[in-house]
């Protein structure tokens, strides 16, 4: 099994670099003993309490992209605490990944609590899910009504992006002009591979309507 190894102390005193240089042997060892692929080893100094922590952020990409199936911890706490580790958690079960514990000599073993909470989230975002699914099919059809055709109008709809450039401003126009709103607009985008919310619909028809206006002006 591929794995990724995380220790991690709370705070930023001298003391603590012998804390975290003993828990990663310990992982080591650990992974070792069950003849483990070490792919990844991080080790930080942040508060468990915080989801924005770049070495833990690294190890859940590598097993969003496959690189790993499990992070090797020393306790659950290291992982997180409060409501940060049932995100965290959540996070990794979506990904098909696991949370192997040196406390628990295996899979890390949660409260029926927190397994009931995590039941409920898996629940809630599958209900998200379907229920954005639908918005979105609702309106491509209405725009396709309205004589939207994406597969003469879009191009590279497989790329999708944040970024500025990636919107098609010209369909966005069409699309206003058929009187769809800018949430519509968003989600048969969305449809079509383009990651654009609400607020950046209407920001960015917003900017090109004041620079036509001023254009005009000129």
């Amino acid at each position: 099994m591929k794995v990724g190894l995380y220790a991690r102390v709370s705070t930023e005193r001298k003391e603590q670099e012998t804390s975290l240089q003993r828990q990663m042997e310990e992982l080591r060892q650990y992974a070792l003993q069950n003849g483990w692929t070490v792919i990844h080893a991080i080790s930080e100094q942040e508060s468990g309490f915080d989801l924005e922590r770049p070495g833990l952020i690294a190890l859940l990409e590598a097993m969003s992209d496959g690189d790993i199936e499990a992070i090797v911890i020393q306790d659950e706490s290291r992982l997180g605490r409060g409501n940060s580790k049932i995100a965290l958690l959540h996070q990794i079960r979506k990904l098909g990944g696991k949370v192997i514990s040196l406390d628990n000599q295996g899979e890390l073993q949660i409260s029926e609590m927190e397994g009931m909470v995590l039941e409920i989230l898996a629940v809630v975002e599958e209900y998200q899910r379907r229920l954005t699914n639908h918005k979105i099919s609702r309106g491509m059809r209405r725009a396709i009504a309205e004589g939207f055709r994406p597969e003469q109008n879009l191009k590279n709809t497989d790329q999708g992006g944040r970024r500025r450039n990636d919107l098609p401003m010209e369909e966005i126009i069409k699309l206003r002009r058929k009187k769809l709103t800018f949430e519509e607009i968003s989600l048969t985008l969305r449809g079509l591979g383009y990651e654009a919310s609400r607020a950046t619909v209407h920001r960015r028809y917003r900017e090109y309507m004041e620079t036509l206006a001023k254009d005009e002006k000129a």
